[in-house]
């Protein structure tokens, strides 16, 4: 196939792709570019099903080469290891809005591989590798329903703007990604600054409108390369055995809605399961997997017949009730900070930990090298669900939900210079039944506050479900792990009173109308709002301490030519000031200095001999210098370091003194007053006056 090459303008900046030169053995491959961002994207599809799967196989990997940005790994090896963490998120970014799209039963094994290849350090490569991968896969002809594009939409100087460079994001209320097809909007992922849900809907609207405009060169491209559908084969399952499972299990699938709490159902499901497997054995042998996929499609029919038909959701509920919630805080004796917020039968144990300077972690990103002060981690053990799995490193789902609750704290966290402390939550899902970041983001919030950090306004969070059906739809309120697993439709929204802070849609149909759209975030206000309530009683505002086991810190401004004097010739002055008062001392280059101790005394200690290096000579003021040369008419005497006044010889003693050398000699240690400062800077200062008030 010859080199076929599509484009458009966007932001004043060009979006191209081209296929048919690069990586040809792949089943699908395109190069995209947007200005100087360059992505490739290869598809591979597995010539055959996958036998015994039964789930799609699909896997995204996306990796960034360093050389993009012309620069060199770093470490021993000085090559690309394992992915980082921004790797992984934009591989499930493209991953979310894709994976639907795949017809159900398709099971043959699908690797999409996007590598960043060049970088102008503006422009965010994700929304490129989401197209890139969309339009990839589009060229294999393999049963992809739809075309996918993605944007990212944020707001520079009152305008809403597509695709804002980084420096343009910097100042933007908002940073959000939208991705869809040409129909609707398929997945959502952003972050805000507390704004209202009316101005991300339109956001996310415009971001769909130019997501119709990219599908179109995409489809383009495809046209011009011919593709055409190929035949794969799609897993059915043989209608006479889901039948008579159908007709012998219709009984237990009744019994089982019926039970709304969580455990007792599952092991009512676990039970008939079993036993309808046991009925077929003999008839059906080696067929126990998919009689248990015949029955669970049983089940997930008939709880979305309940939503739709008789408005009931699983557990008793209705559609806008949230389960119970309940929040205690300061629990752990030794943590900074510590909350357990539990909503139903989901339960995050959250702590805050209060760190130096020194404890900020270095990002080492293609953009350039950074201090991150504030990181959110989440875990996710196996208990969590009652099973019994290998408890290893987080993986993808952990990176995603932290970075998520991460994201919706951020907001409200006061500046350096207000709380000049490094910030690490953990939080740890001890139970979960739907929506554990959500609580993640609740427990964190409740965390931070038992800490003492003084948040501009608490976050909650919460999410939206959603069951649809030939245009018949219903949405509803903290949706439970049932209703995630047989819905459509993962909405989670946090914010403040005051509006959003983070957003993220994951959907299992084709795309959201604008009437869903709407009034799922209407859900998610009220629902927000119900539990910053509930949160209000439990702590109403930050402590107005931190705790007395988290490091006590300060910051002073100097002027940038006396950071010399505090750190001393090969630090030896700064050393002996960590050494004497065990505190610990970060300078940066612009005369900024953080000081921090195990307690107030040391960094009192620290801050009076910085203090000391640091300033100016004040009329009128004593001070304790060291004489550094001696003259016939006086001795000069360095009262701070790099400032030396000179002692006349008639104000050395209080008698009259025939020679200097008399009284003082180079290297003495006397006590003198500043009594003149003249209009050239030069210092005078007098012993005698300090002998008069010691008399």
């Amino acid at each position: 196939m010859n080199k076929k090459t599509v484009s458009m303008e966007l932001n004043g900046k060009t979006l191209k792709f081209e296929t048919g030169e690069w990586a040809k053995q792949a089943q699908g491959s395109v190069v995209a570019s947007f200005a100087e961002t360059v992505v490739l994207a290869a598809v591979g599809v597995a010539a055959q099903p996958k036998e015994n799967q039964d789930f799609f196989p699909l896997t995204v990997d996306y990796r960034e080469r360093t050389a993009a940005a012309g620069k060199i790994p770093g470490g021993f090896f000085k090559r690309e290891g394992r992915p980082r963490e921004k790797e992984i998120l934009t591989s499930r970014l493209i991953d979310r809005p894709i994976r639907p799209l795949f017809p159900e039963g398709f099971r043959n094994e699908i690797q999409i591989n996007v590598t960043l290849l060049s970088t102008d350090t503006q422009n965010d490569p994700d929304v490129v590798a989401i197209c890139a991968s969309s339009l990839a896969l589009g060229l294999t002809g393999v049963p992809f329903s739809h075309l996918v594009a993605a944007v990212r939409v944020g707001k520079v100087e009152g305008q809403l703007v597509v695709n804002p460079t980084m420096d343009e994001l910097k100042n933007s209320p908002f940073d959000v990604v939208v991705a869809g097809t040409k129909d609707a909007v398929t997945m959502i992922e952003g972050g805000a600054n507390q704004v209202s849900e009316e101005e991300i809907l339109e956001a996310i609207l415009l971001g769909h409108k130019t997501i119709k405009d990219i599908i179109k060169i995409e489809a383009e491209l495809i046209a011009q390369a011919g593709v055409k559908k190929k035949e794969y084969p799609i897993a059915v399952i043989d209608p006479a055995l889901t039948a008579e499972v159908e007709k012998f299990a219709a009984g237990f699938i009744k019994e089982i809605v019926q039970v709304t709490e969580k455990k007792a159902r599952e092991e009512v499901q676990d039970k008939r399961i079993a036993e309808t497997q046991a009925n077929f054995l003999e008839k059906y042998p080696e067929q126990a997997g998919v009689i248990k996929q015949v029955f669970d499609k049983m089940l997930e029919k008939e709880i979305r017949r309940l939503i739709l038909e008789e408005h009931k959701r699983l557990d008793g509920r209705g559609f806008d009730d949230i389960r119970p919630i309940s929040g205690q805080v300061g629990i752990l004796p030794r943590t900074h900070g510590s909350a357990l917020f539990t909503r139903g039968q989901t339960q995050a144990l959250v702590t805050t930990t209060l760190g130096t300077m020194d404890d900020r972690q270095i990002m080492d990103e293609l953009e350039g090298e950074y201090k991150k002060k504030f990181m959110l981690h989440y875990n996710f053990p196996s208990f969590a669900t009652g099973e019994v799995k290998p408890n290893r490193g987080p993986g993808r789902r952990e990176i995603g939900h932290g970075a998520l609750a991460e994201r919706s704290l951020s907001p409200v966290l006061p500046g350096e210079e207000k709380f000049p402390y490094t910030i690490r939550i953990v939080s740890d899902i001890l139970e979960s039944n739907g929506s554990s970041s959500m609580a993640s983001v609740c427990g964190g919030c409740l965390s931070l506050m038992d800490a003492g950090v003084p948040l501009a306004h608490p976050v909650a969070g919460i999410s939206i479900g959603l069951v649809l059906e030939n245009g018949k739809f219903a949405t509803f309120t903290d949706i439970s792990g049932h209703e995630d697993h047989y819905g459509d439709m993962d909405f989670k929204v946090a914010g403040t009173v005051d509006g959003i802070t983070a957003i993220q849609l994951d959907i299992k149909t084709e795309g959201l109308s604008h009437d869903i759209l709407v009034e799922a975030l209407t859900k998610a206000k009220a629902g927000r709002l119900f539990i910053l309530g509930k949160m209000a009683e439990v702590l109403p505002e930050s402590r107005p301490n931190i705790s007395s086991f988290a490091p006590k810190i300060a910051i002073i401004q100097i002027d940038t030519d006396k950071i010399k004097n505090v750190i001393g010739p090969g630090g030896k002055v700064i050393k002996k000031i960590i050494e004497d008062t065990k505190a610990e001392i970060d300078i940066e280059d612009d005369g900024k200095v953080f000081v921090s101790g195990p307690n107030q005394a040391s960094v009192d200690a620290a801050l009076e001999m910085i203090g000391y290096l640091t300033a100016d000579a004040e009329i009128g003021r004593n001070y304790k210098g060291k004489v550094t040369r001696l003259m016939n008419f006086g001795a000069f005497v360095e009262i701070i370091p790099g400032k030396e006044g000179l002692v006349h010889i008639s104000q050395l003693a209080e008698g009259r003194t025939e020679k200097v050398e008399d009284v003082v000699k180079e290297g003495d240690e006397i006590e003198v007053k500043v009594v003149e400062i003249d209009s050239q800077g030069r210092i005078n200062l007098s012993r005698k006056a300090v002998l008069r008030e010691k008399r």
